[in-house]
C-alpha cells in the first residue's frame, strides 16, 4: 500500500512539474532526425487545419498525432489535437489533450477555456464546463465581449438544462438497428412508414452514386438506401439507385405513412426539395417542388402530412424568418399545387436553428430538433401538440435524456402506434462514424423485464447503446388506427391500383384520397382518434366497397388488417353499403349518409347509366318478426326515394325489406348483431 501511494505520489508530482516542450533543437539535440520529421508533420497539419474544420481528421492522422508521439508536451500541439477531436466524431477525446494544455500553458490560446467547457459539455461534466465558460468570459472584451458573450450564457443554460434531465432520465431501451442498415460509414436521416415496414436513411459510402468527394466537405456524396422489415427484422439496405440517386447530395427527407411517397433532399440551387412516388415497383424521377417552397435558399428537410396535403419543411431564408433556420407549412391549393408557405410562428421557432421536422401520422404531434427552447445542448428534440380548438400549438416540450445528449440530435421519426422512434447517433461501440438506432419507450404499466426476449436477441444481433430506467415515461401510445391490407380482383385475386377516399362522416367531405400500389395491392391510411370514418375504395368497371370505422378520442392504438376484393360490375354482384345510416328505430336517413349515398348515385348516373339494382334492408333478430321486416323494407325505400331524388329513373331501383331473415353474423353478439343490421344493394340487370 506504501509503494502504491509512493508511485501516485511521483505521478502527480510529475504533472503537475510538466513543463511547456517547444519543437527547437536545443530540446531534442540527441534526435535532430526525429526533430525535422515531427516539425514536418506538424506544417502539413496546420496546412489543413487552416482550411477548414471537415478537414480537422486529415490534419489529426497522421500529422499531429505523429509529432505529438515525439513530443508530447507541446501546449500548442495539445491544444491543436484538442480542437481537432472536439470537431471530429470523437469529440470526448478532445479532453485529455485540451486539459494538458492548459496546464502546459495557461495562455496556449485564448479559446481554450471556451473550447474545454464545450467538451466538458460533452462530457456531461456540468459544473466543470460551466466553471470554464465564465472564466473564458472574464477574458472577453470589447467587440468579443458583444459578440461571444450571449453565445456563452446558451452554453451554460445548457449545462444547467442537462443536469436537471439527467436527474430524471425516461424509460428507455437504446438499440442499434444492426449490420443490415449500419455500415462502417455515416448513416443517418432515417423515416419510416407508419407501419414500420419500410425505411429510407441516408449515408455517406465511398460507393455512392458517381463516386465523388464533395470538396467542400471532403466527404462522399449522400446517396439514399431503403430496407423492409419482414417478421421483426430489417433487411440488408440497397441503394434506391437512379433516377433517386444523382451524382449530387440525395438525402431521404419525409416518406408518407403508407410508403408510397417520399421527400428528397438534392443538393441543387443551395439544396432544394423534390417528391418521388412509388408506381408499381418503380420510384418515379424526383419532381422538383414548386416556389413557395423551394427558393434560393437552403430547402433542408421536410414531412408530408397525413393526409398528404400538407408539408412540413425547413428553410434558412431570410424572408418570413424568425431566427436562422424556421419550420414552415404549405398546403396544396384546389389544382394539387403546392400553396404559400407560412411561418409556424414564435411557439416553434426561435431565434436559433430548428430541424429534423416530423408530423405524427395522428396529424397533431410535431417533432423536431431545436437550438433554442430548453435544449441540453446543440441541436434537441422537442415534441410539440396541435389543438385543433385553439389553433396553437403547445409549448415545445423537450422529450429528454438519455434520447437527448450534449450533443446534436436531429431527424427524430417516431412509429404510429408511438412505441418507437428511429434516429442517428454516433457510438464508440457502434458499426460506423454514425448509425442508425432504434428507441424503445417503455410505458409505466409495463415494469421492464431484464431477460425480455426481444432486447436480449436485439442486444446479440447489434451493439446497444444505451439502456436507461427511469420512473419517467416521454411518449404516450399514440389515439389513432391504421388501417392496410391488399385490394384485389374478387375473381382473379389479381392485385389492383384503387382510389381510397377517407370521409368524415359528421361533416360529409372527403379529408384524403390514396391509392394502393399498382404492383401489389397494398394500402395503408392512418384514421388519428376522434371521428367518424367512412372509407370508400372504387376503380373504374367495379363496384366500390365501402367501410366504416367510428373512432372515440378515447380509443387506444391498434392496426386493422383489412384485404378488399373488389367486385366486378357484373348481373348478381351485391354489396354492403357500410356508411348509410339511421336514426334508432327509424327509417330516416341521418346526414352522415350523404358521401354514401351521392357515391351510390354517381354509380348509376356515370359509371354505369344502365344499371338496375335491388336495395334491400336487413335487420338482427331482435324484435319481432314482422316489425322488423316492416322497418327493413322502410329503410330500403328510403334509400331508393334518395335516389329518386337526385335523378335516378324509378324503374331502375327496386326496394325490399328482408328483416332478420339473411343474417351474415351470429346474432349471439353485440358485434354480430351489428354486422346483420345493414343495407345492401345487388346488380339486376346491366
Amino acid at each position: 500500500m506504501k509503494k502504491l501511494i509512493y508511485l501516485l505520489s511521483i505521478i502527480l508530482s510529475s504533472s503537475a512539474l510538466a513543463q511547456n516542450v517547444e519543437f527547437t533543437k536545443d530540446n531534442f539535440k540527441d534526435n535532430k532526425d526525429g526533430l525535422k520529421e515531427a516539425k514536418n508533420n506538424i506544417e502539413k497539419g496546420d496546412d489543413l487545419f487552416a482550411m477548414a474544420t471537415v478537414f480537422y481528421k486529415q490534419a489529426l492522422d497522421p500529422y499531429y498525432l505523429a509529432a505529438n508521439k515525439f513530443n508530447p508536451n507541446n501546449a500548442l500541439l495539445n491544444y491543436k489535437i484538442g480542437k481537432c477531436y472536439l470537431y471530429s466524431n470523437y469529440k470526448l477525446k478532445s479532453i485529455p489533450f485540451l486539459e494538458k494544455a492548459l496546464q502546459l500553458n495557461p495562455a496556449v490560446d485564448p479559446q481554450v477555456h471556451y473550447l474545454l467547457g464545450k467538451a466538458y459539455h460533452l462530457d456531461m461534466q456540468w459544473d466543470k464546463a460551466i466553471k470554464e465558460f465564465q472564466t473564458f468570459q472574464q477574458t472577453l472584451k470589447g467587440d468579443e465581449l458583444v459578440l461571444l458573450m450571449g453565445d456563452v450564457n446558451v452554453h451554460i443554460s445548457q449545462c444547467l438544462t442537462g443536469k436537471e434531465l439527467v436527474k430524471n432520465p425516461i424509460r428507455v431501451f437504446l438499440d442499434n438497428v444492426g449490420p443490415e442498415i449500419n455500415s462502417q460509414y455515416p448513416d443517418y436521416g432515417p423515416v419510416i412508414s407508419a407501419d414500420e415496414s419500410v425505411m429510407l436513411f441516408t449515408s455517406r459510402r465511398p460507393t455512392s452514386t458517381g463516386g465523388k468527394i464533395d470538396p467542400e466537405i471532403n466527404e462522399p456524396y449522400e446517396d439514399i438506401y431503403i430496407s423492409t422489415r419482414k417478421d421483426g427484422k430489417w433487411g440488408t439496405a440497397v441503394n434506391m439507385g437512379s433516377p433517386i440517386n444523382t451524382d449530387n447530395h440525395d438525402a431521404n427527407s419525409g416518406l408518407s405513412a403508407d410508403g408510397q411517397k417520399f421527400l428528397i433532399y438534392i443538393g441543387n440551387n443551395n439544396g432544394d426539395l423534390y417528391e418521388s412516388e412509388l408506381k408499381g415497383d418503380k420510384w418515379s424521377k424526383p419532381d422538383h417542388m414548386n416556389k413557395n417552397i423551394n427558393t434560393s435558399y437552403h430547402e433542408s428537410s421536410a414531412c408530408y402530412t397525413p393526409d398528404g396535403k400538407s408539408v412540413y419543411f425547413v428553410s434558412d431564408k431570410p424572408d418570413g424568418g424568425l431566427g436562422d433556420r424556421d419550420i414552415y407549412i404549405s398546403t396544396k391549393d384546389e389544382k394539387g399545387k403546392w400553396g404559400k408557405a407560412v411561418n409556424l410562428g414564435p411557439t416553434i421557432n426561435t431565434q436559433y436553428g430548428e430541424e429534423g421536422v416530423f408530423i405524427h401520422p395522428d396529424g397533431k404531434t410535431l417533432y423536431f430538433s431545436s437550438q433554442g427552447h430548453k435544449s441540453m445542448g446543440g441541436y434537441d428534440i422537442f415534441k410539440s401538440v396541435f389543438d385543433d380548438k385553439t389553433k396553437t400549438w403547445s409549448e415545445p416540450e423537450n422529450i429528454g435524456y438519455p434520447v437527448n445528449t450534449p450533443d446534436d440530435d436531429v431527424f427524430f421519426v417516431t412509429s404510429a402506434s408511438g412505441r418507437h422512434g428511429y434516429y442517428a447517433s454516433f457510438n464508440a461501440n457502434g458499426y460506423g462514424e454514425k448509425d442508425i438506432y432504434m428507441i424503445t419507450f417503455l410505458g409505466m404499466e409495463k415494469p421492464m423485464v431484464q431477460n425480455n426476449e426481444d432486447n436480449l436477441l436485439a442486444s446479440q444481433a447489434a451493439p446497444v447503446k444505451e439502456t436507461v430506467i427511469a420512473p419517467v415515461l416521454a411518449i404516450k401510445e399514440a389515439q389513432l388506427t391504421i388501417l392496410k391490407g391488399v385490394i384485389t380482383d374478387e375473381l382473379t385475386k389479381q392485385p389492383l391500383e384503387a382510389t381510397i377516399e377517407i370521409v368524415d362522416n359528421l361533416k360529409n367531405e372527403v379529408i384524403a384520397s390514396f391509392t394502393s400500389n399498382s404492383a401489389t395491392g397494398k394500402y395503408l391510411v392512418s384514421l388519428p382518434a376522434g371521428r367518424n370514418y367512412g372509407i370508400a375504395v372504387k376503380k373504374d368497371n367495379y363496384l366500390f366497397h365501402s367501410e366504416n370505422f367510428d373512432i372515440p378520442n378515447t380509443a387506444a392504438y391498434q392496426e386493422v388488417v383489412k384485404d378488399v376484393a373488389l367486385k366486378n360490375i357484373t348481373v348478381g354482384s351485391k354489396i354492403i353499403l357500410k356508411n348509410i345510416f339511421f336514426d334508432f328505430d327509424k327509417a330516416t336517413l341521418r346526414p352522415e349518409s350523404t358521401n354514401e349515398l351521392e357515391r351510390l348515385t354517381n354509380l348509376l348516373k356515370v359509371d354505369a347509366p344502365t344499371l338496375k339494382i335491388e336495395i334491400s334492408g336487413h335487420t338482427d333478430s331482435k324484435g319481432a318478426d314482422d316489425y322488423n321486416k316492416k322497418l327493413s323494407n322502410s329503410r330500403a325505400k328510403a334509400v331508393v326515394d334518395y335516389l329518386i331524388s337526385k335523378g335516378i329513373s324509378a324503374d331502375r331501383l327496386t326496394s325490399v325489406g328482408f328483416g332478420e331473415e339473411q343474417p351474415i353474423a351470429t346474432n349471439d353478439t353485440d358485434e354480430g348483431r351489428q354486422l346483420n343490421r345493414r343495407t345492401e344493394f345487388k346488380i339486376l340487370s346491366k
